[in-house]
């Protein structure tokens, strides 16, 4: 059975006495994980206990309630119980519940509780449940995961032999040019990658974008869901571009403040991700325009309804690129992924600074021969400590 990486990171967080917390967009695979290591807990000797607050009856008593959690969930003496919740956005105070749980019976439970969206709780998270919960944030599947999905273990080998610089090339390189050609069409939706069909691939995105996005959309309290998916729609063909707000008030004759509010709440709900400017001087990074990407490339894709073989696609830089944001993410914390532009037109896809003012640049191009090393001379003589890497088609950066 197919491990996702947070499986490891939940495991060894377990043992803690601060809350897990597991978040993530809708339809990524939270709550099989959830039942993976309850399961694995039980192995073990643990006390398990795993609540759906789908479950009208259950979130009628809790929300009534904190303590009648343990109508469902018994405590016994001198055994730490673990409870696992899914779905406690439904909760009406979820900060709250945990709040009290936590300053009442730490000692005797762990709570790790699953969440569609951050918009949910993000309010009061921070402030009321400081030092008593740590959050771990799962995107849709990674390139590496959607190979364990798709049962390569023999290119996962070679993959990893190679990130360990063990071996240089691959005896596989064609079957992982054509498998990331269908991970940049269909993205990592677990579902998705399990389904062999490249039809019925596109039937489960429709499904959550017509189904799952529309639920985020209504439960975050947008009074016009049909402007909110619109200005998805625009996000998703203009992914990798700076984000003008003004353009997008104009295009959706909406005004400033709720396309920012609208902003927000796609980000909450894990659907998109903004990528502030790189500089020296904190003020202009401020005031400049971030970037926008799609943190599911099957998503974009079918907003748009642009399925193709990378090499015939017309937005195949566009695509690469957010693909290579996608990749740096893993490696690295979102704050840490920046771009570079300038007034007069010099710019950077990505500025990665690993330490203060140390990291490497990337450039995503789908063709080397697309790159012109002159064009870096700025970049290169501003920022010395930034070595730029190419990143295109082919190179296997893009994989490692």
């Amino acid at each position: 059975m197919a491990i996702r990486k947070k499986h490891i990171e939940l495991i060894n967080h377990i043992p803690k006495k601060e809350f897990t917390i597991l978040i993530g967009a809708r339809q990524i695979g939270k709550s099989t994980l959830l039942k993976q290591i309850a399961d694995e807990l039980i192995s073990k000797g643990e006390l398990v206990y795993l609540i759906n607050l789908e479950r009208k009856n259950v979130l009628q008593e809790l929300d009534q309630d904190t303590e009648n959690l343990f109508k469902f969930c018994p405590l016994v003496e001198g055994k730490r119980i673990i409870v696992m919740i899914d779905e406690i956005q439904y909760l009406k105070d979820a900060s709250g519940f945990l709040k009290l749980l936590y300053d009442e019976y730490a000692d005797r439970v762990k709570i790790v509780a699953t969440g569609s969206s951050a918009f949910y709780i993000d309010k009061d998270f921070k402030d009321s449940l400081a030092g008593r919960k740590r959050i771990f944030q799962m995107p849709t599947l990674d390139f590496d995961e959607f190979l364990d999905f798709k049962d390569k273990p023999e290119l996962l080998d070679d993959l990893s032999s190679m990130q360990k610089g063990e071996k240089q090339k691959s005896v596989y390189e064609n079957m992982f040019w054509a498998l990331l050609d269908e991970y940049l069409n269909y993205g990592g939706y677990p579902a998705v990658v399990l389904e062999n069909d490249f039809e019925g691939k596109k039937e489960l995105l429709k499904e959550i974008r017509d189904s799952y996005i529309k639920r985020d959309i209504l439960e975050s309290a947008v009074n016009d869901e049909e402007k909110l998916y619109r200005l998805l729609m625009v996000l998703a063909s203009q992914s990798g571009n700076l984000m003008n707000v003004n353009e997008l008030s104009n295009t959706l004759r909406i005004n400033n403040s709720t396309v920012e509010n609208y902003l927000y709440v796609l980000q909450k709900c894990f659907h998109i991700s903004l990528v502030r400017p790189f500089y020296n001087n904190l003020r202009k990074e401020l005031v400049k325009m971030p970037k926008i990407y799609l943190n599911d490339l099957g998503l974009r894709n079918i907003l748009i309804n642009y399925f193709a073989p990378i090499e015939q696609r017309a937005d195949k830089g566009m695509l690469l690129e957010n693909y290579a944001f996608r990749k740096l993410l893993e490696k690295h914390d979102p704050e840490q992924v920046r771009f570079w532009r300038t007034a007069d037109g010099n710019e950077v896809d990505f500025v990665v600074e690993t330490s203060f003012q140390k990291g490497y640049a990337v450039e995503v191009k789908f063709q080397e021969k697309e790159t012109k090393l002159s064009k870096y001379k700025v970049f290169a003589a501003a920022y010395p400590d930034f070595p730029l890497k190419i990143w295109h088609w082919g190179n296997m950066d893009l994989i490692l």
